[in-house]
């Protein structure tokens, strides 16, 4: 399972493991247990959002772990609700005293609209209000990266007009079915590292006849040949589970995929998430 040794380096030189582990929907109290299992299988990338309720569990887990925290990246993100400065300087101390950490390795603005507004209104002014308070964090060293998620082209323009600090990265719905290319450019010429969130399509793909059968092909599992697709792509493959097999395999992807059938997973469309469109990010706008 060489993946799990293997990094980028984000623009300001800090290294990422190109694997990581999300924690979205794992309960606060299953999250240590998970954090925990997944150090010990060989994973060093640990995601998590103030939104999925869990950071204390998280951080639990990244405390009691059988490797010293310095070997572990933790990433949290700001709730994307918080669009004013002095509410995200309180969240962010908030991240670091529910995660019980000294500093946070990645932080990101979560999205650039509230939930219930997704891809609605202008936040042009909140979110530059939220990146000052990330820049600042990040001086004083309380995070070591920072970036952003659910961010378009337009959204990190924006930010960019008054950074002082480029986003490092920016965390995106990437799958086969849903591949991003404008945007993937965009982010690999300002240098900002995109990672695939929902590399499996929250599921919805292991239905899917073509890409069952490209993975048979290789002799792997969907699962295996979705996370392989992503981290090929040159993102950050955010994979999510509690159940250490999962973990396990997810990891078994020591295998390349050839540039035809990138091609053909590049270009699939039309991903049904079934129940999960009741979320923003599933929803299609």
């Amino acid at each position: 399972m060489t993946i799990l040794n293997e990094t980028y380096t984000l623009s300001h030189g800090v290294e990422i493991p190109k694997l990581g582990l999300g924690t979205w929907f794992i309960d606060d109290d299953k999250a240590a247990e998970a954090v925990r299992a997944a150090v010990e299988i060989g994973y060093r990338n640990i995601d998590t959002a103030q939104a999925y309720g869990n950071e204390r569990g998280v951080g639990e887990g990244v405390r009691t772990a059988a490797v010293p925290r310095d070997e572990l990246f933790v990433s949290t993100k700001l709730a994307a609700e918080i669009k004013d400065y002095d509410e995200a300087v309180a969240s962010i101390d908030e991240s670091l005293k529910k995660l019980g950490l000294d500093y946070i390795d990645l932080m990101l603005i979560h999205s650039p609209q509230p939930w219930d507004d997704f891809r609605g209104g202008d936040y042009a002014d909140g979110n530059r209000a939220a990146w000052r308070a990330l820049e600042e964090a990040y001086q004083a060293g309380k995070i070591r990266s920072i970036g952003v998620s659910n961010f378009q082209q337009r959204d990190l323009e924006n930010i960019l007009q008054s950074a002082s600090v480029v986003p490092h990265v920016n965390q995106l719905l990437v799958h086969a079915g849903n591949t991003p290319a404008e945007l993937l450019d965009y982010c690999a010429g300002k240098e900002i590292l995109v990672e695939a969130y929902s590399p499996i399509a929250h599921g919805a793909i292991l239905d899917n006849a073509e890409v069952r059968a490209m993975a048979e092909k290789y002799g792997v599992s969907v699962p295996q040949l979705c996370i392989c697709y992503t981290l090929q792509l040159g993102t950050v493959s955010l994979p999510k589970t509690a159940n250490p097999e999962h973990m396990r395999s997810n990891a078994e992807v020591d295998f390349e995929i050839s540039g035809d059938d990138m091609e053909a997973l590049r270009g699939l469309r039309d991903v049904d998430y079934g129940e999960h469109t009741v979320f923003p990010v599933y929803s299609g706008k």
